[in-house]
């Protein structure tokens, strides 16, 4: 889910708001191991808890949640993708509620959550206090905040990301995280295709033309390697009582 701007609502997403259909292609190829949903499980178990899903988009990773968890809520402020996630978990026959919403306005009441999740949304760094401040409204105690994110640091696709972004300067998104309280876990995950052509158009969306193209070229099969950055804190569990 994109970053708000004060009073204008939120700034729409580069990818999935305008290539739904070829997002949907990137989640199936994102993380065929399932390396994050295990880094996940061992820092924010969500076995028989109530978890919120930050930016869920289309929904597609709610029904990992559902298998497991007490209660899956969805919030997307994209009312196109809100549309799409409800009838995915319709068709899956899942018990999920997906709302319209943003990280800066959940609609959830205080102290309703144990875990809140967000991949690759709205939490990119200096600006997101807003969404961590209102996540943590929303944990019970002891809770934890989960932001998935690319670490630009790994391997040629954070070589792409920077020569896309040369503003963007991954220490400093670190210290950023680092100075509101949060741990940091790295993991390296493996990106797979089903063809030459979905590893082209994914590129595509999610580069400027002249880096997309140049990943396509030094991309010579169906595979590549991304790293992740997991931050994650955790909501005071209170003061404990003689």
């Amino acid at each position: 889910m994109p970053r708000e701007r004060s009073g204008a609502g939120p700034i729409p997403s580069p990818n999935i708001w305008h290539w739904p259909d070829i997002y949907e292609t990137e989640n199936r190829a994102q993380d065929v191991d399932g390396v994050v949903f295990g880094a996940l499980r061992a820092l924010a178990d969500w076995s028989g808890r109530d978890v919120l899903d930050v930016g869920c988009g289309t929904g597609f990773h709610l029904p990992v949640f559902a298998r497991d968890a007490r209660s899956v809520t969805g919030v997307e402020p994209h009312p196109p993708l809100v549309a799409r996630a409800r009838d995915r978990m319709r068709e899956a026959g899942l018990a999920v509620e997906v709302v319209a919403g943003s990280a800066e306005r959940i609609p959830l009441p205080d102290d309703s959550v144990d875990v809140v999740h967000a991949r690759t949304a709205y939490f990119f760094g200096s600006g997101c206090g807003p969404g961590i401040l209102e996540a943590m409204r929303v944990l019970r105690p002891g809770g934890v905040l989960a932001v998935v994110d690319l670490d630009a640091t790994v391997g040629d696709y954070g070589d792409w990301m920077r020569a896309d972004l040369p503003h963007y300067d991954p220490t400093a998104v670190e210290a950023f995280f680092g100075a509101q309280g949060f741990e940091l876990t790295r993991v390296r995950t493996r990106w797979e295709f089903d063809s030459r052509e979905d590893l082209r158009a994914v590129l595509g969306i999610e580069f400027s033309g002249k880096i997309a193209q140049r990943a396509y070229e030094q991309t010579p099969g169906l595979a590549l390697e991304v790293g992740y950055r997991i931050h994650t804190r955790r909501a005071p569990a209170g003061l404990l009582l003689p």
